[in-house]
């Protein structure tokens, strides 16, 4: 039995040009940490005295006797790209909601392929990890998905990744004093809108749109380079950062009408009033968590304007994906 726990990711700056479509004629950058929510994936090899083949437990329970069977795209999808035949247990418990804008779904197939290649006694290196995940989720499942998801899960950490027009990708740690990364977390606030949404249709009313909103992701990826050095400033008040946030906000609305929602706007327009300084629903958008940028002071004051949202406390988190439990023998 193997067990992988996988961290769930926030994107700050330069989201959508990540997406091949973009970067493999403009490059592109984002800057991302991963935060202390996990998914968790148990692996173990089934023994053949059951009727069904494969188990896979995550909101559902399937039991089918061939990879063919299985619904979650994900292990279908991984299943017959490592070529799988033996019977496995697969188990999914995550720290928070799918569908919700933290790279969930990158995390569960890093952890997935993460798992699989512990169970046949391989050590997973980051770097393959992350292109093994881009790869079955772009070509072999076919989603509507970025390249920063599967990246930030495998490597973790606070990182400026570029991802250049070869398909390449470097991923380079934000190098801050103690201080100041502290005082970045404690202006940050997450909290669920309670709207799930699949990523990948949203997604794809954005990337149809990516050659028409050359000049905004342009503007965006500029950002990324600018919150750095906003960051690493520590003569910078740390609110530019918030302001920032809430520019990127306003160009990422413009990329789809999916993107944002009367809901969502109202949301974010109470918080604001309530003290908020900048702000972004993460992920493709459409719903999901709102990450909210304000002064730690005015933090209850937004937390009772929004009393009706879930608030989730975080911290950042440096280890990306890890084997956790190991046990070749299965006991």
């Amino acid at each position: 039995m193997i067990i992988t726990r996988t961290p769930f990711r926030i994107s700050f700056f330069g989201g959508g040009t990540d997406y091949p479509g973009w970067f493999r004629e403009h490059g592109g950058a984002v800057l991302a940490t991963t935060i202390d929510k996990y998914c968790y994936i148990t692996c173990r090899r089934l023994p053949p005295f059951f009727e069904h083949k494969h188990r896979i437990v995550y909101s559902h329970i399937e039991n089918v006797k061939h990879n063919d069977e299985i619904q979650h795209p994900a292990v279908r999808a991984v299943l017959n790209w490592a070529k799988v035949e033996e019977g496995m247990e697969i188990h999914h418990d995550g720290d928070l909601p799918a569908r919700s804008g933290l790279g969930s779904s990158s995390s569960f197939t890093v952890g997935l392929l993460h798992a699989l290649q512990g169970l046949n006694g391989q050590m997973a290196n980051k770097d393959g990890l992350a292109r093994d995940a881009i790869h079955v989720e772009q070509n072999i499942i076919g989603e509507n998905v970025g390249s920063q998801d599967q990246v930030s899960a495998a490597f973790g950490g606070f990182n400026r990744i570029e991802f250049h027009r070869n398909d390449s990708f470097d991923v380079a740690p934000v190098i801050l004093p103690g201080h100041r990364r502290e005082e970045l977390r404690d202006h940050l606030m997450l909290c669920f809108t309670g709207f799930s949404r699949i990523a990948s249709e949203v997604a794809k009313s954005k990337i149809d749109n990516l050659q028409k909103r050359e000049k905004e992701l342009k503007l965006m990826r500029a950002m990324v380079d600018e919150a750095i050095a906003i960051l690493q400033d520590v003569s910078e008040p740390i609110e530019s950062f918030g302001k920032l946030i809430d520019a990127s906000w306003q160009y990422k609305r413009s990329l789809s009408d999916r993107v944002s929602t009367p809901e969502i706007d109202s949301i974010y327009q109470a918080a604001m009033d309530a003290g908020a300084i900048g702000g972004k629903i993460l992920g493709a958008g459409g719903g999901g968590f709102l990450l909210i940028f304000a002064k730690p002071e005015r933090h209850a004051a937004i937390r009772e304007r929004l009393n009706k949202l879930i608030h989730v406390p975080f911290d950042f988190e440096d280890s990306g994906s890890r084997v956790v439990l190991y046990q070749p023998n299965g006991l």
